[in-house]
């Protein structure tokens, strides 16, 4: 993103009620805060942040949706995951489930949210999940092909990935200790829950549901 938090960066075409340009964290809290499922929305930032974080948000929703936390993530991913599970603990009453979203895929559709939270409430622990495009290929640091995979058994993860709560946040407790004595890093919230409880179920995603990456994607609509 050439240094840009692309969070706060404004998507295009996307507007609020009152007409001004959504961001991409905007536009992803949106579609969570609009479900009288979601009691609590935890936004992860950079510490020192929470002013900016606030003014990318629509100022409606500040004012009229209670129950949005601030808290300073970690190094990585899964360490801001951590710090959010974390907070959530104190709330009462405790939380009994937990959707984990990446905030940089602000086209999330109200019904992939209430999919992943009926799958979610059916087995505990679900994602979702598309199909690939491409023949995915494994390789090797020689440079060669290890393995031609089958894209037919094979699927691209999405989020918002959901989750039993504490039960996730014990696995996050359990991996951020096995990445400090052992120098792993696990790279979504899926992963952490099946090293440490068990399978988990998936659902279809939504093509829509793409991850903001390059500058250039700031500009895509849904399509």
């Amino acid at each position: 993103m050439g240094g840009l938090k692309k969070e706060y960066q404004p998507l295009g075409a996307s507007y609020d009620e009152d007409g001004r340009a959504l961001t991409v964290l905007g536009r992803s809290v949106l579609a969570f805060a609009s479900l009288e499922e979601i009691q609590t929305i935890v936004i992860t930032i950079p510490l020192g942040d929470e002013e900016k974080a606030r003014m990318s948000l629509p100022q409606g929703l500040l004012v009229s949706r209670e129950g949005l936390i601030f808290v300073p993530g970690g190094s990585s991913r899964r360490a801001s995951v951590h710090r959010a599970l974390v907070r959530l603990e104190s709330e009462v009453p405790l939380p009994s489930h937990v959707l984990i979203h990446d905030g940089a895929r602000p086209w999330v559709e109200k019904d992939l949210i209430q999919r992943t939270i009926q799958g979610l409430i059916r087995y505990g622990a679900v994602i979702p999940l598309v199909p690939l495009a491409e023949t995915p290929k494994e390789i090797d640091p020689s440079g060669f092909i290890k393995r031609h995979l089958r894209r037919a058994s094979l699927g691209a993860a999405q989020t918002p990935q959901g989750f039993a709560f504490p039960a996730i946040l014990r696995a996050h407790e359990r991996a951020a200790e096995r990445e400090e004595r052992e120098g792993l890093e696990y790279t979504d919230d899926a992963e952490v829950w099946a090293e440490f409880f068990g399978p988990v179920a998936f659902i279809p995603g939504s093509p829509a549901n793409r991850k903001i990456t390059f500058p250039k994607d700031l500009g895509c609509g849904v399509g």
